[in-house]
């Protein structure tokens, strides 16, 4: 382990894109394992005010001594010409990062890293046609927002990026940075953002006939996530939403393509500036006096959710108290058993969820146990072999049966098999952590 850490030095790492939330947040955690940082962005300003965001993120301001800043018309030359690590974290734009990385290429050292934090676009064709030192030291190692607070992290190596350095970034990434590492294969979305922004923009489109608040109420943090799918929508911007979904629709059919488009609603909105919170609202928003206000889908203006009734809906307080005294199994029986139109729409968004994660076993990670890791560590949400593992194997098919998804191969033969022992095993995950009493 200690030969695989010393094989490459790692001590000046470049970051680009330093302005955005992501760039100075991942460039915090390289100045905190003891890298000197340059930040770098379109002009020196927005590169301080990126080191600013660094120190109030880590709650540290003598970290900024780590972390120099420049411009990219000024600075570029000489840092990435000295730097052992490009980290690239740009607009989620293919022709962006392209234009950089062909800047980038003519500078960087032959044995230099190019990593890039992208969410989900193809690392093989980011890298294309550029010198083979570059292809050979490229690879994905996508961060979550905020990192500071999510360990759990992608690996993504192209068709030419060397072994021997996605063997090194793993080892750096978990005993340096501090990440849980998940590698995936090198697919739309890998493998987090593959499984979540589906359950992602399926509410998204649910909210169109039941509204953002019932959407978020049904699927909330009772069937074994942190945050509601359209509060999560808000949280990472829409037109963040729009670039992942829209690049899966563009790469991928399968299955379930049909819950990756984006609702119509949603781009109009975003071409009028609703981007989420970062705009100021999105599906939600605060008054002045921070009251709650919910988007009317239909007329594009905010409601009070004081004003809005929500159906009685009993049975989700009642499974609350059950996750709250750890009965876990209890609370997943009495959700199956729910009665009513709304309860069989949360059943079906959760075994959909289950479904397609397993349906990605092979295609975006080798086994499950890469999606459950990365699901739970990544996104905080219960991982699909946990929700298999409380519901049980027979009962979580005859779901699947029930509301007209596909029945994973994974689980078939299992069933087939005899299968008594569980899906889910990882010492360093636990089954209440995601299943929040509330």
């Amino acid at each position: 382990m200690t030969a695989l850490l010393d094989s490459r030095p790692l001590n000046h790492v470049v970051v680009l894109g330093a302005n955005g939330t992501m760039g100075y947040q991942s460039g915090a955690l390289f100045a905190g394992a003891g890298a000197h940082v340059t930040f770098l962005a379109r002009t020196r300003n927005k590169a301080e005010k990126g080191r600013e965001g660094a120190a109030k993120a880590v709650r540290s301001q003598a970290i900024k001594g780590r972390i120099a800043t420049g411009s990219y018309d000024d600075d570029l030359d000489t840092a990435v010409a000295e730097a052992d690590m490009v980290f690239e974290a740009l607009a989620e734009d293919f022709n962006i990062k392209r234009q950089m990385y062909e800047r980038v290429d003519q500078l960087r050292r032959p044995d230099s890293i190019v990593a890039t934090v992208s969410s989900g676009l193809s690392i093989t064709e980011l890298a294309a046609g550029l010198s083979d030192s570059f292809q050979n030291n490229f690879l994905g190692l996508h961060f979550f927002n905020p990192p500071q607070v999510i360990v759990g992290t992608e690996l993504i190596a192209g068709e030419n990026t060397d072994p021997q350095l996605v063997d090194f970034i793993e080892t750096y990434a978990a005993k340096r940075l501090g990440r849980l590492m998940v590698r995936t294969f090198n697919v739309a979305g890998f493998a987090g953002n593959r499984v979540g922004f589906k359950v992602l923009n399926e509410a998204a489109q649910l909210a169109e006939t039941h509204g953002p608040l019932l959407i978020d109420r049904l699927i909330g943090p009772y069937t074994g996530r942190a945050m509601p799918p359209l509060a999560t929508i808000d949280l990472v911007g829409w037109d963040v939403h729009r670039a992942i979904v829209d690049n899966v629709c563009d790469k991928v059919q399968d299955e379930a393509i049909a819950t990756y488009r984006l609702p119509h609603y949603m781009q109009g909105l975003i071409e009028r500036g609703v981007l989420g919170s970062k705009s100021g609202g999105g599906f939600f928003k605060r008054a002045e006096d921070r009251s709650r206000l919910v988007l009317d889908i239909n007329s594009g203006e905010y409601r009070p959710a004081s004003e809005i009734k929500l159906p009685d809906l009993p049975f989700i307080a009642d499974i609350v108290f059950l996750h709250s005294i750890g009965e876990y199994r209890k609370g997943m029986e009495l959700f199956l058993q729910a009665p009513g139109d709304e309860a069989a729409l949360a059943r079906k968004v959760i075994a959909g969820y289950i479904s397609y994660a397993f349906c990605r076993v092979g295609e975006a990670t080798e086994t499950i146990a890469g999606i459950d890791r990365i699901m739970a560590a990544g996104f905080n949400w219960a991982p699909p072999s946990i929700l298999v593992d409380l519901i049980g194997l027979r009962q979580t098919i005859e779901l699947m049966e029930q509301t007209g998804v596909v029945v994973p191969k994974v689980l078939q033969n299992a069933l087939d098999s005899g299968k008594t022992d569980r899906f889910f095993e990882d010492p360093l995950l636990s089954v209440g952590k995601y299943f929040v009493a509330k």
